[in-house]
């Protein structure tokens, strides 16, 4: 044996150098610990409500309904949680309502797509090819162009910002809105100082316009159904409730929410000059910001294309169509033709297809859209829709609808005029720790029952509880537009609550104005003190 074997000899181990015994107590320690995180105790936590629902509560009503309460805890114990991801959780109703007797398969997956589903998907399309081209971003300067003023007023500056945002969340998902509209305001702020040079005058103005951005994305969604999800559960719940009764179309909800939207607008606009605007403000923001900067941004995006008309074309006829498809008993629209057969989600899908069609004339055979454009749907929205109807249904076959009605019955003593505001209130409370769909879906079937106790139209109390449940304007996880806000880092929570608290408050004040008024001229709503009959309606 020579020297290099006995120094190998010595330098391998006798005895191994890691213990067996310790790796297996380390490895179950590992794993205990990335069993019992906080995340999986969350995902526990709704099956473990369910559960205790389920055993221990009594309610005086059918078996349906106990096990209804049981899946609208597990489902919302996640959804408040995100244990699970939200679109995963929005997919539970598919499972959960067969299993606990609730409804059958078919019967839940039918809430997953109907017209307004429809109405949706189309929308998305347009919004991602408008998204696409530019178009959003070329509309915002030339508005705020053209409010810029000369020399600059920051009151019209801002009013162009916001009056733009509101306009564009008015046919996409307000989302959406401010998701594409925050960068447009942010660059107008960066010609701005920031940091230790900034001034209180320019810091004010930065959070004048930010709150503007994401507020009047939340507003500009209001006027329209395609605005948000909450106005399309509105329609969806009040379709499969009352069949009989007339729908509520697009035309016919617009004719209601642009004023209130518009008057909040109005509020809102006033609220941040106000507050963030002082008078000598034009003077220190006119030396960093001027028309030629916009100018110049506005050059950069080139001449209008081909592609770009031809998609504000096909957004400006489905505008038309959907105006026009019933107006009037007297003039009863283009739908007429079909006998009642098409909705608005056979012209919104119908028109998102013809982008699929027309050539874009950059690249030969290159259309408008193309699947891989279309990536980018929001199918978590979707399938949130999707869970609300289930759940509207399920709430209103198992029973549990007329039991829970009994929890806020307070509400049947309360005058006629005060209703709008009650409603109001307790929706737009809930709905700054839980999602606007969310407060929209766990509440309107309440309001239903309530209104069938009271002998009143449904509507008087549905649309004020779908409308205040768009009243988060206080807490930043009070809705996602709020948060795309608050991650500029411009605006803190005292600045949400300055402002969100008194715009909650003349949000409700319109609110209260309007429904009593405009709203029993659009919706009929005074039909029940007139004494019609109610089984109209009824299922």
């Amino acid at each position: 044996m020579d020297g290099d074997d006995i120094a190998d000899e010595r330098r391998t181990p006798l005895l191994p150098l890691h213990d067996p015994i310790h790796q297996r107590q380390s490895s179950l320690r590992s794993t205990i610990k990335s069993i019992f995180t906080l995340k999986n105790l969350f995902i526990l936590l709704g099956p473990l409500l369910c559960t205790i629902v389920c055993l221990c509560v009594k309610l005086d009503g059918p078996t349906t309904s106990r096990n209804m309460l049981g899946v609208l805890a597990w489902v919302f114990a996640w959804w408040l949680t995100e244990a699970v991801p939200m679109p995963v959780t929005s997919m539970s109703p598919l499972f959960l309502f067969p299993i606990f007797g609730i409804a059958t398969s078919d019967e839940v997956a039918q809430s997953y797509m109907d017209d307004v589903i429809a109405l949706v998907l189309g929308s998305f399309i347009l919004a991602l090819a408008v998204e696409h081209y530019n178009i959003h971003r070329r509309l915002a300067l030339n508005i705020t162009l053209l409010f810029c003023g000369d020399p600059l007023k920051p009151p019209l500056l801002l009013l162009g910002i916001c009056g733009t945002t509101a306009f564009v969340s008015m046919w996409m998902h307000n989302v959406a809105a401010a998701v594409m509209m925050m960068p447009v305001a942010t660059g107008i702020l960066q010609r701005f100082p920031s940091g230790p040079e900034q001034s209180t005058v320019v810091a004010k103005f930065c959070k004048a316009v930010v709150l503007g951005v994401i507020y009047s994305a939340a507003i500009g969604g209001m006027s329209t159904l395609t605005g948000t999800g909450v106005n399309l559960i509105l329609v969806g719940m009040w379709k499969s409730y009352f069949p009989e009764a007339e729908p509520i179309r697009f035309n016919t909800w617009i004719f209601f929410g642009l004023p209130l939207a518009v008057l909040i607008f109005l509020a809102l606009w006033g609220i941040l000059c106000l507050l963030y605007c002082s008078r000598d403000s034009g003077n220190a923001l006119s030396a960093y910001l001027d028309k030629a900067h916009l100018r110049r941004e506005l050059e950069l995006l080139g001449p209008v294309a081909f592609a770009e008309k031809m998609v504000l074309a096909v957004f400006t006829v489905l505008i038309a169509l959907w105006m026009t498809r019933s107006i009037t008993d007297d003039i009863p629209g283009w739908g007429a033709l079909f006998h009642g057969r098409v909705g608005d989600g056979t012209v919104s899908v119908m028109m998102a297809t013809l982008l699929f069609i027309i050539p874009n004339k950059k690249q030969r055979g290159e259309k408008l859209m193309d699947w891989n454009k279309c990536k980018k749907l929001p199918w978590n929205i979707v399938l949130l829709l999707g869970a609300g109807f289930a759940i509207a249904d399920g709430v209103r076959s198992s029973g549990l609808a007329d039991l829970l009605t009994k929890t806020i019955d307070f509400l049947e003593e309360a005058p006629y005029l005060a209703i709008a505001p009650a409603v109001c209130l307790i929706s737009g409370t809930i709905t700054e720790f839980t999602s606007n769909n969310a407060t929209t879906t766990l509440l309107l079937p309440l309001l239903i029952q309530i209104a069938q106790t009271m002998r009143v139209h449904p509507l008087l109390l549905m649309i004020p509880g779908a409308i205040g449940a768009q009243f988060a304007f206080l807490l930043p996880t009070g809705t996602p537009s709020n948060i795309v806000g608050f991650t500029t880092g411009h605006i803190e929570i005292n600045d949400m609550i300055k402002i969100g608290l008194p715009l909650k408050i003349a949000g409700t004040a319109v609110l209260s104005l309007l429904m009593p008024t405009l709203g029993a001229y659009v919706f009929g709503t005074n039909e029940h003190a007139h004494d019609v009959a109610y089984s109209r309606m009824s299922l």
